[in-house]
């Protein structure tokens, strides 16, 4: 598949910050009408809501959670051309007090039919900005899974909808086919023979024999992602234990980063460029655990990658994985450099 460029990243990927309020409200300023909505009270404790156009608008599900998926008549209640709708109300999306961050993704708009794999999917995907939105009903036994991206995957993040004791389940490039590690967890990243089968550019795989990425009869969302140069970065690093830590290069200013050490147990990290927009002050919350925003000083964002600034979580000694989203390339497809903060 032929490479776009991609000159303005907020066009594809956003984060946006917004007060809570007891009435409806739309929230604006996403720049594209997102695709996937992940919100999280700031805050206060409260669960992590992920909301998506395949599933539609008031279906959730908490990336801190094994439950099933939820719906709230008062979460958020519709996508719009340049943001979402929320009633108001609820906690963990909008109530008078409450301050929240949401992080918005940009796939295809309605599903398509997809039969690339043995099973048949439901697919929103945007092959410019490498996401894709993935919906498939677990046969219980080894099969594929077309993604509709037309290009190998970098990390896969998937739930099933139906059953509220089952982990998300999580691919990533760096932890190769075999690899697994959870979403809603802090255990160590795992290895299952043929778990993935071998992810390329139309299919992934789904091991047979009931496992959480595919059990019989039960319907699931994978968000799928590719990498694509200047905008989005899939990897791994070696912490130092230090807090003079490790630098990562990921070739553009990154917008968004969400690391987890995968050789040993530890929280994932997400971090964004919004919520204080200066290093010495980057906050984050944990995408496993319900928390309001923390303040330590965990990671500097700098215009080529990100360099860790604390001595544990994903800086410990160990190998760490990472996805991260661009604020600017380093340099646009015209060639004019970017800059940094």
């Amino acid at each position: 598949m032929a490479y776009t460029p991609i000159d303005k990243s907020d066009e594809y990927f956003n984060t946006v910050l917004y007060n809570g309020s007891a009435s409806t409200q739309n929230i604006t300023g996403v720049n594209f009408q997102p695709d996937l909505v992940w919100i999280k009270t700031r805050s206060h404790a409260e669960s992590h809501q992920l909301v998506d156009q395949v599933r539609g608008a008031t279906k959730a599900l908490m990336s801190n959670e094994t439950s099933a998926e939820a719906t709230y008549a008062n979460g958020l209640s519709a996508f719009l051309s340049d943001g979402f709708t929320l009633p108001g109300g609820n906690n963990r999306y909008s109530d008078t007090g409450y301050t929240y961050a949401s992080w918005n993704w940009l796939a295809g708009g309605t599903a398509v039919s997809n039969t690339d794999g043995s099973i048949t999917s439901s697919v929103s995907a945007n092959t410019t900005a490498g996401f894709s939105i993935v919906s498939y009903t677990g046969t219980g036994s080894t099969a594929t899974v077309g993604h509709g991206l037309g290009t190998a995957l970098a990390m896969i993040i998937a739930k099933t909808r139906d059953n509220g004791t089952i982990s998300w389940v999580c691919y990533h490039q760096s932890l190769g086919a075999n690899g697994i590690v959870q979403l809603n967890n802090t255990t160590a990243a795992q290895s299952v023979s043929g778990y993935w089968g071998t992810p390329n550019s139309t299919t992934f795989g789904l091991i047979g024999g009931g496992y959480d990425n595919n059990r019989s009869g039960e319907n699931y969302i994978a968000y799928c992602f590719a990498e694509k140069k200047g905008y989005s970065k899939f990897g791994s690093f070696n912490g130092n234990g230090s807090a003079d830590g490790t630098f990562v290069y990921t070739g553009f200013k990154p917008a968004f980063v969400m690391t987890k050490l995968s050789s040993g147990t530890g929280s994932w990290f997400l971090h964004d460029n919004k919520r204080n927009g200066y290093n010495g002050g980057n906050n984050y919350v944990y995408p496993n655990a319900s928390d309001a925003e923390l303040t330590t000083q965990l990671l500097d964002l700098t215009s080529n990658g990100f360099k860790m600034r604390f001595a544990g979580g994903a800086n410990s000694s160990g190998t760490s994985i990472y996805m991260a989203f661009a604020e600017n390339p380093l340099v646009t497809s015209g060639g004019t450099p970017t800059t940094a903060r």
